[in-house]
């Protein structure tokens, strides 16, 4: 997705929660600053992962479930606290999107043994980027919600799941599957609002079969 088929949909984001474009903005400088010396992966990088067949691995209560019914296909890809259940399994995720909301130890792991880590600044993880921005020893993509600008980079998207079905998408996946998305039934956070994380997987459900809905697969055992 460019940046100009996003920017409508992140300004109804704005305006349905309140939050701030210039927090967003101050967000994503902070992490370039984080991130400025770590191995980059460009999109050249990201189009050689990125194959036709794409697997989303999303951080909801079933993925457990869905992991031992089903097998990951494709390229695969582990929204954030996703990772921890892949590598349970002995699945080293190809890609990992993550704000640095979920268990960090796995990822910081599986970024150091090759996972490309997709790491996205909004106006709410700062103290996150900061705090764990600078451990990530592996190939890194610098994301945004807001204006993309030198290396950091918008490819769409709103929630870890659907920013990693943007993702293939952005790269040409042809066929995407879905294990452990579970739209209505959020996965439990500290400090997380669920009323809020609702509303986020609405829209999340939104971006992600508004578009092309037929090559999206969402697996329901």
């Amino acid at each position: 997705m460019e940046f100009k088929d996003w920017e409508p949909l992140y300004l109804d984001i704005l305006g349905d929660f309140g939050f701030s474009r210039e927090r967003d903005e101050e967000a994503a400088y902070l992490l370039e600053a984080l991130a400025l010396r770590k191995p980059p992966c460009d999109d050249r990088c990201l189009s050689s992962i990125i194959h036709e067949k794409v697997t989303v691995c999303g951080d909801a209560p079933n993925l457990p479930d869905h992991l031992n019914k089903c097998r990951a296909q494709g390229t695969v890809i582990a929204a954030d606290g996703a990772t921890s259940a892949l590598c349970a399994r002995g699945i080293r995720p190809d890609i990992i999107v993550t704000d640095l909301d979920g268990d960090i130890d796995p990822q910081l792991k599986a970024n150091s043994a090759g996972s490309v880590a997709v790491i996205h600044a909004h106006g709410d993880n700062m103290p996150e980027l900061g705090q764990y921005g600078p451990l990530f020893r592996g190939r890194v993509v610098m994301t945004t919600q807001s204006s993309p600008f030198r290396q950091v980079r918008n490819y769409g998207g709103f929630t870890d799941g659907d920013r990693a079905v943007v993702l293939a998408r952005h790269f040409g996946a042809q066929q995407i599957f879905l294990l452990g998305f579970d739209f209505l039934h959020p996965k439990p956070k500290k400090g997380k609002d669920p009323e809020v994380k609702l509303r986020k997987l609405a829209w999340a459900r939104r971006i992600i079969f508004d578009q092309n809905p037929r090559q999206v697969s969402l697996w329901i055992p």
